[in-house]
């Protein structure tokens, strides 16, 4: 049996992960500073920032073996840990609408560098009109057609499904997707949110689902670990789902929409948290981002009304796909947050109508969301793949039963594994 880690060991640890912000080593006992910098070094994380702030300590033994190690000073500028490439980012973009010009323009200053996928709702008729200036792919009825045989598959991409097509053909590491019905959103400074960025930084920090921190998340600027948090959980796992959150029209079910008409979100908190392990969220797939390496397959179209129609508050796929999601993430180890980017949310639908659809799926979650608070996969599961295989089958064995809708989503989840292993095999 392995010895457990020190506090000592743990700690050094911590500070190879958060050095960015520490602005002072002169404190640090001479032996522990030499740990911590074999343990930068190992870890790849010396730059000309850090080396400065151990040469700074003044210390005979590091400076000792600096010179030994012929370590000069980096020539170029310390860049921010987080940068990635621009080609392991895909943007997905759902058309339901067929003028897309005002969107696009609206996020022409974050989309413009990243690779964008358009998904046209195979069921909109007009022609699509996209300004130019993008790199993008546009996916239409025809192209889904080719990937999916419509006569015998159970897998519909109607409505706001057709962005899950856009997750099928991906094969970038990150994908971010935001509805046509959003625009960037402004902080409390009136400043605009880059919701690209934010989703990036949510999904390549770490996440802390097995303890929480009241400070929120550790990882963001002006913020860390409070007291009694455990050193052995402050490294975190990999975030895998980041959840945004939007302005103006707040994502409330049609009951609460039509009750209060002229509810309007217009607080901006900036926080971001990581959503506790063994606990469901109603995931929307209005702002979302993941990491497609990690979680892809989860994000997936299965749960559908009978009376499915075209508006937010007509669906429930994307609360059933988040529940999956979430269930994976808690079996592997993985990370959910919540909270920032922001974006702001145009109106569309009307709540009362909508109520008569969307009334099904208010009841039906009731049985969901025990299900899924209940589900626990075996430890053969060891992939996202592995893992909606045995959720499929618990659903098909504890709902399917009572409710018809049930057995075709599971079934759906199954056909949609086979479809993204088929795919990506091309």
């Amino acid at each position: 049996m392995r010895n457990p880690p020190t506090l000592l060991s743990l700690a050094i640890d911590s500070a190879v992960i958060n050095f960015c912000r520490i602005s002072d080593l002169s404190f640090v006992p001479e032996h522990i500073l030499l740990e911590l910098f074999v343990r930068t070094l190992k870890a790849g994380k010396l730059n000309e920032k850090i080396l400065k702030l151990f040469i700074a300590t003044g210390k005979e033994e590091i400076l000792s073996v600096i010179e030994s190690l012929n370590i000069q000073h980096i020539l170029v500028p310390v860049l921010p840990t987080l940068i990635i490439k621009d080609d392991e980012v895909d943007i997905v973009i759902g058309a339901l609408q067929s003028d897309l010009t005002s969107f696009m323009e609206a996020w022409r200053p974050m989309f413009s560098r990243f690779h964008l996928i358009i998904v046209k709702d195979p069921d909109l008729k007009e022609e699509l009109k996209v300004p130019g200036g993008f790199n993008l792919n546009l996916y239409t009825k025809s192209d889904m057609d080719k990937v999916v045989d419509s006569s015998s598959s159970t897998i519909s991409f109607s409505g706001y499904s057709c962005r899950y097509f856009g997750y099928l053909m991906s094969r970038k590491k990150y994908i971010i997707s935001i509805d046509d019905d959003c625009i960037p959103a402004k902080d409390s400074k009136g400043e605009l949110i880059d919701a690209v960025a934010q989703h990036i930084t949510n999904l390549t920090t770490p996440a802390t689902p097995f303890f929480f921190n009241t400070l929120y998340d550790p990882f963001s600027e002006g913020t860390d670990f409070v007291r009694g948090y455990p050193f052995s959980l402050r490294s975190g796992v990999e975030c895998g789902l980041s959840c945004g959150l939007w302005l103006n029209l707040a994502d409330y079910d049609a009951p609460t929409q039509a009750l209060k008409p002229s509810a309007r979100n217009s607080r901006y908190v900036d926080a971001v948290l990581t959503v506790p392990a063994r606990t469901m969220l109603p995931l929307s797939g209005i702002n979302i981002a993941f990491n497609n390496e990690l979680v892809g397959p989860t994000l997936l179209p299965a749960f559908r009304l009978a009376k499915e129609g075209k508006f937010r508050w007509e669906t429930v796929e994307d609360i059933w796909t988040g529940m999956c999601a979430k269930v994976v993430c808690d079996h592997l180890r993985l990370g959910v947050k919540s909270g920032l980017p922001y974006v702001w949310r145009q109106e569309r639908g009307n709540a009362v109508e909508s109520l008569k659809k969307e009334w099904e799926g208010v009841q039906l979650m009731e049985e969901v969301v025990p299900f899924f608070q209940s589900v626990r996969l075996s430890e053969a599961a060891v992939t996202a793949e592995d893992c909606i295989a045995e959720i499929a089958a618990s659903v098909k064995e504890q709902l399917g039963r009572s409710n018809p809708m049930f057995a075709r989503a599971a079934e759906n989840m199954v056909e949609w594994i086979k479809l993204w292993k088929q795919v990506r095999s091309l």
